[in-house]
């Protein structure tokens, strides 16, 4: 039996539904409408306007997967007399929405008869104002963007490719009519929303849930049912005293910050991303036009360079919303990237790049980091935020954690060299709010630094695929400014509230180290193509800076800046946390692997031509050596002919066990399934294959997550596991003194992989590239190397430094770390012995422990190679790929640093007159010098960017191959440091902390 709450509950909301809201339009009139569909990509309004369209109806089919339809809506003024009765008059369309949220479905942009944008329409924003007394002329240019993501969850859809996704139109134009609303019903229909949604956070006890519920069931006696118009107004003056009641004085503060997380790229193409900002922008000033209380903030210089260059007008609009001070530009990044991947001068180009761009196009400086969707944060970030200029960060993306809950919202977060900076999760746990009350009361309710400081921001708008905020939310914002039982809402800027907060935490809690999302693991590997184009083209691009700085200041050659900009901003797009990591549909890759050979062609085209202005008219061999440490007797940083290499030569024996092959350094055995059965480091005098085990162990694991295919890998998957240990074709193709190459062939399911183990003389190092032709589907493909070893920890490379991971599981933090990022490398050791395993493109990885037959402790890593999840992308990596593994026995964290670097640099040699001196040298090789190029404001000062490697203290001499005329220490966007005396003495070592980044700037005499 019902309750007489429940009752009444239904009686109201019966009567808001079917009573109040259809009176809220008083009337409508339909528009004549046209109708043209542009072939192939998207046109721009000049050209659509010179086409004439064919006269449809409602019930029109249009839109086939990612076409474009121009719809040309005219008809007469509005009804008279609307305005001077106060009521609003408006175009609304409907073309054919569903119930899925705005931006993943059909969307539309409103544009004025001279082409100036006006508007978008989505489900949730289906109108535009319009003036009573003009008649209607307006173009509407509606996206038939496909639903990716729908009822159906991740099944594999063909729709995420415009080759596959079919041409049947899959929308309904449903109308397209001038309608009036009435003021009033409006007003009443969200006071009583308001009310309602606030009964779903207040104690059924309390006197203040019998009130408000009293209060709605004497509004539905109060309207008259056959007179909506006509009573509403004594409905409202029923509701009025219960919305006016304030909010305690303790309630929890919500900072209401208006808010559109658009990812650059996700279940649609980049090109539809940049029509995709300019609908959510063009609706973001058109409601500040309506409601000044509304204040946006927005992330991402690449989104306001698509809207610069493709919607003047509309950028326009924006810069004076800046100057207003009501649109507040945030993040400083070129977007909103992911924080595991990118290497750390990628990292400082997203903030180089991105603040260059406010700075210059907007006159602002941004002071925060804001990534709230991204798939964990790199221990690194803190550091690099704090030397770009940040002051704060916030994201809230650790929300969605699978085991452990993070123990703050609003704390400092300290990277791995001790930097820290002050961090907000609002706890409202979201980044696409619609200030519901039941939201507001989550915000609350979960903050945990309630006490200290009782508020949050909350980012309130529809996002994702845009839409932004919407006059409905502004007008729930006004209701809930100060009302018993619900936070106050408080439209600010987020620096509102981070100033605020600093002020009320003197002494925050810390949150030390990465900041790991225990969700999301399979986007270390998914989409590898894409994740080998990063980089090698953050190598190429470290590589093409070096040579063209050093060509400038030796040979007085021009410095390609235009060039390397446009470079690195494909490299910094490709980095958006739904690129990289491989979540998004396969027209994404497309776009991301062409984008990638383009980069690559024009660096190598810069590379060649600075290398041989320096290398001049010779026949000498030279060895351009872009590596922070000498290689083949070549200084860092420098050219010169390569030494010969030095000791024994490299012996191979193939007997009944396997092939031998030795060089007086280690030597390894290779089976006739082509598995590392022995790996002896010599000098040592150690074996570190445990017995009965078997490296370079290719490994097949069932790979079918419980949901978000691309993003997640489980743990349960483990157990489903398959040895690839089968005989195989084992040759040896290489048989010289100076290199041993032994080259394995296999096949597996519809798949094969060939490998080529090779040892070089004079090196401790086994090279493995291996060659992989992959069409499994669901399945995840793993290189193990078990090691004999005692390790109770891994150091991974990340951003100027490393990380430590437990290879226990002792706590739930422990045991959710199951996959793990590195960077180049990874390094595990037990006291006084390590060895390091490098790669070439490879992210993923995992490090663990168990027990050989003899009770002995084993260590194995793991690399992830490749994955096949079928949603979003269903043929995600299939094909040809290659990895190249660099496994070196009795190797420290320097040895691990130096592979890292060789195994993704080129040996660059070319025929030349001399050798090319460094332009900068460091005498402590702890010190690695990242980055040489030439200032931004292309005055020819020469920039290097060097850090401490080791995670010690370190005081390492640097001196510069030229004449300088003075060096000052700087931060990452160039500037002189301020915290700390700027000039540097050349003949005093420099002295660094653990994973210290420093920039120096040297002016040339």
């Amino acid at each position: 039996m019902p309750t007489p709450e429940q009752l009444t509950l239904a009686r109201v909301d019966r009567f808001v539904e079917e009573r109040i809201a259809p009176h809220v339009q008083r009337s409508a009139e339909p528009l004549s409408v046209t109708a043209w569909e542009a072939p192939g990509e998207p046109v721009p309004f000049a050209e659509a306007v010179e086409h004439d369209g064919a006269p449809v109806e409602p019930g029109h089919r249009w839109g086939a997967p990612w076409s474009t339809t121009w719809f040309h809506l005219t008809g007469p003024a509005p009804v008279d007399g609307a305005a001077a009765a106060g009521d609003r008059t408006a175009v609304h369309v409907d073309l054919g929405f569903t119930d899925v949220n705005p931006g993943f479905q059909a969307e539309g942009q409103l544009w004025s008869a001279d082409g100036r944008p006006l508007k978008a329409l989505n489900p949730r924003s289906r109108a535009v104002d319009w003036p009573a007394d003009e008649p209607v002329d307006l173009w509407l240019e509606a996206a038939g963007n496909p639903t990716v993501l729908g009822p159906d969850g991740f099944r594999p859809t063909p729709l995420g490719d415009k080759e596959t996704a079919g041409t049947e139109p899959v929308y309904v134009l449903r109308r397209a009519d001038v309608v009036t609303f009435e003021a009033e019903v409006h007003e009443l229909h969200q006071d009583a929303l308001a009310l309602r949604d606030l009964l779903r956070v207040l104690p059924p006890e309390g006197t203040r849930f019998a009130g408000v519920l009293a209060a709605l069931d004497d509004m539905v006696d109060a309207v008259d049912p056959t007179d909506v118009p006509g009573t509403a107004s004594a409905g409202r003056d029923v509701l009025a005293p219960h919305l006016a009641m304030p909010a305690a004085a303790s309630a929890h503060t919500a900072y209401a910050v208006g808010h559109a997380h658009i990812d650059s790229a996700w279940l649609w193409p980049v090109r539809e991303t940049v029509r995709k900002c300019a609908r959510t922008f063009s609706n973001v000033v058109t409601l500040m036009d309506a409601d000044p209380d509304l204040v946006f903030a927005c992330s991402s210089a690449q989104q306001y360079a698509w809207i610069k260059e493709s919607y003047p007008d509309l950028f326009e609009r924006i810069k004076e919303k800046v100057a207003e001070g009501r649109w507040v530009p945030v993040g400083g990044m070129w977007v909103e990237s992911d924080t595991n991947m990118p290497g750390g001068e990628a990292l400082v180009r997203q903030f180089l790049t991105g603040k260059a761009f406010f700075r210059d196009e907007l006159g602002v400086e941004t002071r925060d980091v804001w990534l709230p969707d991204s798939f964990g944060y790199s221990g690194a970030l803190p550091q690099i935020a704090r030397a770009a200029g940040n002051r704060w960060m916030l994201t809230q993306k650790l929300s969605w954690n699978e085991i452990n809950r993070m123990p703050h919202h609003t704390f400092d977060w300290e990277g791995i060299d001790g930097t820290r900076i002050f961090t907000h999760f609002p706890p409202v746990d979201s980044y696409n709010g619609e200030l519901t009350a039941t939201e507001l009361d989550h915000a609350a309710t979960n903050n945990a630094e309630k006490g200290r400081f009782d508020a949050s921001i909350v980012p309130f708008g529809y996002g994702d695929g845009g839409g932004g905020p919407t006059a409905e939310m502004m007008d729930r914002a006004r209701r809930y400014a100060s009302t018993e039982g619900v936070p106050a809402v408080r439209h600010a800027s987020p620096y509102e509230f981070f100033e605020d907060a600093e002020q009320a935490i003197a002494e925050p809690a810390v949150w030390s180290g990465e900041m790991y999302l225990e969700f999301h693991r399979g986007t270390y590997t998914s989409q590898s193509r894409t994740k080998q184009g990063n980089r090698r083209s953050e190598h190429l691009l470290r590589e093409a800076e070096l040579w063209a700085a050093t060509a400038a200041v030796r040979t007085g050659a021009d410095y390609p800046y235009e060039a390397l900009d446009a470079a690195w901003k494909t490299v910094l797009l490709n980095q958006f946390h739904d690129i990289l990591p491989g979540s998004s549909i396969a027209w994404v890759y497309r776009d991301a692997e062409a984008g990638y050979a383009q980069v690559a062609s024009d660096v190598e085209e810069i590379v060649a031509g600075a290398v041989g202005a320096l290398a001049g008219d010779g026949d000498r061999p030279l060895l351009f050596n872009a590596a922070p440490q000498a290689w083949d007797g070549v200084a860092a940083l420098g050219a010169s002919a390569p030494a010969a290499a030095d000791g024994d030569a490299v012996g191979v024996e193939d007997g009944p066990d396997g092939v031998v092959v030795g060089n007086g350094i280690v030597s390894l055995r290779i089976d006739g399934a082509g598995l590392v059965r022995s790996l002896r480091d010599l000098r040592a005098d150690r074996e570190l294959v445990p017995a009965g085990q078997a490296g370079n162990l290719l490994q097949l694991q069932r790979d079918t997550p419980r949901q978000w295919d691309a993003w997640d890998v489980d743990l349960e998957d483990r157990v489903h596991l398959t040895d690839l240990d089968t005989p195989a074709t084992v040759d040896v193709v290489v048989s010289g003194p100076d290199e041993v190459v032994v080259e394995v062939s296999r096949t597996f399911g519809t798949s094969s992989v060939t490998q080529r183990i090779g040892l070089s003389r004079g090196s401790a190092a086994v090279r493995i590239e291996t060659d992989v032709d992959w069409h499994e589907r669901e399945r995840l493909l793993k290189l193990a190397f078990p090691l004999d070893l005692h390790a109770d920890r891994s150091a991974s490379e990340t951003q100027f430094g490393h990380v430590f991971r437990p290879t226990h599981a002792n706590t739930p933090w422990d045991a959710a770390k199951f996959e793990i990022c590195a960077h180049r490398w990874v390094h595990v050791a037990e006291p006084g012995y390590g060895v390091a395993v490098a790669n070439s493109g490879t992210y993923g990885h995992d490090v663990g422990r168990s027990l050989a037959a003899d009770g002995s402790t084993v260590t194995t890593v793991r690399e992830s190679l490749l994955r096949a999840p079928l949603y979003p992308d269903p043929d995600a990596d299939q094909g040809e790929h290659r990895f190249v593994t660099v496994l070196h026995p009795g190797a420290a964290i320097a040895d691990a640093v130096r592979e890292g670097y060789r195994t993704n640099l080129p040996r660059r040699v070319v025929r030349g007159a001399g050798e090319v001196a460094p332009l900068v040298t460091v005498d402590d090789d702890a010190v690695v010098v990242e980055s040489v190029k030439l200032a931004e404001d292309r005055s020819g000062d020469v920039v290097v960017r060097l850090y401490e490697s080791a995670g010690a203290r370190s005081r390492a001499r640097v001196s510069f191959g030229f004449d300088v005329a003075g060096v000052v220490r700087t931060d990452l966007l160039e500037r002189p440091v301020t915290d700390e005396p700027a000039e540097v003495d050349l003949g005093e070592p420099l002295a660094l902390r653990p994973f210290q980044i420093v920039t120096l700037r040297a002016s040339r005499a």
